[in-house]
């Protein structure tokens, strides 16, 4: 599972004219789900979205997480961050997960953020989305739990 986090001034995800998840300050997160990913993969990532030190403390240095901020967390799937460019110049998404097992997982990490106290906003899993953001700092982190170092 690969997750790409970024921090956010505010963040907003539509479906043609809908808005159908927005959050103020906080974390912007693209979720992809691999073929072999499982509930250990979940717990992975939902733990480290949540415990990132990412945010700012009082004195403006990156030593709060999301949960110790209460900041809001807006997840959208993203199956091409699977995308393998090594050969030729089309991606192949042969490492993602198909829809139903993607969508399973995905809810998972979603479900884990909010049981972890978290308010959570998401795009809508398979659909043509348009995502607005403002970033904060720029801060972008790339987890993924099959390279656990």
């Amino acid at each position: 599972m690969r997750a790409v986090v970024q921090r956010v001034r505010q963040g907003r995800v539509r479906v043609g004219e809908e808005t159908v998840g927005e959050i103020g300050p906080g974390l912007m997160v693209l979720v992809g789900v691999r073929q072999t990913d499982t509930a250990v993969d979940v717990q992975y990532i939902a733990d480290k979205i949540a415990n990132l030190r990412i945010l700012d403390d009082e004195q403006g240095r990156m030593d709060r997480s999301a949960l110790d901020r209460g900041a809001e967390v807006l997840v959208v799937s993203q199956f091409t961050l699977f995308g393998d460019v090594r050969k030729g110049r089309r991606p192949s998404y042969s490492e993602a997960a198909r829809g139903e097992q993607a969508e399973a997982l995905y809810e998972a990490v979603c479900d884990r953020l909010r049981d972890a106290g978290l308010r959570v906003a998401t795009g809508r899993f398979g659909a043509e989305m348009l995502i607005d953001m403002i970033g904060d700092g720029p801060v972008t982190i790339l987890l993924d739990s099959e390279r656990v170092f």
